[in-house]
């Protein structure tokens, strides 16, 4: 069956069919005004979905009439302050000669009225703030998002890192309705079919080479959205719904400081390895000795320690014993130790997987050769341990 929506020519197009696979019957363009966007975005996903929409702009300015930037404003870092970062999209505006309103709240705020008329649809893809009802509802078209999921999987702000945490081989993106009072809860007009594309070398793919292919397919499937008129009412559904079959459906939540905190009683070495791969270096504390007190015995503090090099090896001959406590680094030398002697700091983890640490900063100096690390912050214990004629010297307590 044919369907069409109004008889001659609209908004300087006529209807265009589109063919629906899953149904097997075809769908016309629906017609709407000349939009007048706002654009509210932040960082190279969004960026990909706002290049897409101005070369959308130039060759049919009948669909696309003007597109209006908001960001937010840059922020003081790095050592006293002194210098503003940009949000990346700012640039990316500007090589686009498109106005920008930078703004850190919607409150008092109003959207411009151009010659033309209102702002009459709102994108927000990847922007960080929420946009008030009073926003979307002032547009006549609404707003649309962008999801690089298959929602309602991976709803919240970090949905890629979750997804590589989480060891999926596939995903997806997600055209979406903003939601007058959640994130990413929005009608779901347009999305990759279920299961979703292939990931890349899923077991080594780091988040910015999923950014990199997610990130056109959501520029993609917002053009093509916004050419069938997917925003105009009445809206279709066209989500999946997950069965009981597909498991949990996870929340992607704002990757914090915690994330990168290695639990040594419970994450195995490939869980390590993963998050590694995937958020960065990441962290312990350990015991450090400090200068000696009038007693001559040293007194000890916590200290945050960053491994930003480590590595799988074979088991060394006696070290067994230390297999025992996840998280207890030792070395493979006897008292006093030498940073020349080719010595190397190593931990067990949960699953009795041998590490050797390369590079490690403690929290206060800088990242060097783990050995040379330990011994300047006097990580080391005083004793030795031996196997045989092999001498083993533990730090002063496991890392937690």
């Amino acid at each position: 069956m044919l369907l069409f929506r109004g008889p001659g020519t609209l908004c300087g197009f006529r209807p265009t069919l589109y063919a629906l696979p899953s149904a097997n019957r075809y769908l016309a363009t629906k017609a709407y005004d000349p939009l007048r966007i706002l654009f509210c975005g932040s960082d190279e996903f969004s960026i990909a979905s706002l290049k897409a929409l101005h070369a959308e702009h130039l060759s049919r300015p009948d669909r696309i009439a003007s597109i209006d930037v908001v960001c937010r404003p840059g922020k003081r870092v790095g050592r006293g302050l002194k210098k503003i970062q940009e949000v990346p999209i700012k640039a990316a505006a500007t090589d686009l000669s498109l106005p920008i309103h930078e703004i850190d709240t919607f409150r008092g705020w109003t959207p411009p009225v151009l010659p033309e008329g209102p702002i009459n649809l709102i994108v927000a893809v990847s922007f960080g703030l929420f946009v008030p009802p009073r926003i979307i509802n002032g547009a006549k078209y609404g707003g649309l998002n962008v999801h690089p999921s298959l929602l309602p999987d991976f709803r919240g702000p970090a949905p890629l890192h979750h997804t590589l945490l989480n060891n999926r081989t596939r995903t997806g993106v997600t055209l979406q309705t903003l939601h007058l009072k959640h994130f990413d809860h929005g009608t779901i007009l347009a999305q990759t079919p279920f299961p979703g594309f292939d990931i890349p070398n899923p077991a080594s793919c780091t988040v910015q080479e999923l950014l990199d292919v997610v990130a056109p397919k959501g520029a993609e499937i917002l053009v093509e959205g916004i050419q069938k008129g997917l925003f105009v009412p009445p809206l279709q559904d066209v989500g999946w719904r997950p069965s009981a079959d597909d498991g949990t459906l996870i929340h992607a939540a704002k990757i914090m400081p915690e994330d990168r905190h290695i639990d040594w009683t419970k994450w195995t070495l490939h869980d390590i390895q993963r998050r590694h791969h995937v958020l960065g270096p990441l962290w312990s504390k350990s015991l450090v000795a400090s200068s000696g007190t009038s007693g001559g015995k040293p007194s000890f503090q916590h200290l945050r320690v960053i491994f930003s090099e480590f590595e799988e090896v074979a088991l060394l001959k006696g070290c067994d014993q230390f297999s025992v406590v996840p998280g207890l680094p030792f070395i493979d030398g006897a008292l006093p130790i030498e940073l020349d002697k080719g010595n190397g700091v190593y931990v067990f983890t949960r699953d009795h997987k041998l590490v050797r640490i390369h590079q490690m900063k403690v929290e206060g100096g800088l990242t060097t050769d783990a050995l040379r690390a330990a011994r300047k912050a006097r990580m080391i214990g005083e004793r030795t341990f031996y196997s045989g004629d092999i001498g083993y010297t533990p730090f002063y307590n496991p890392l937690h």
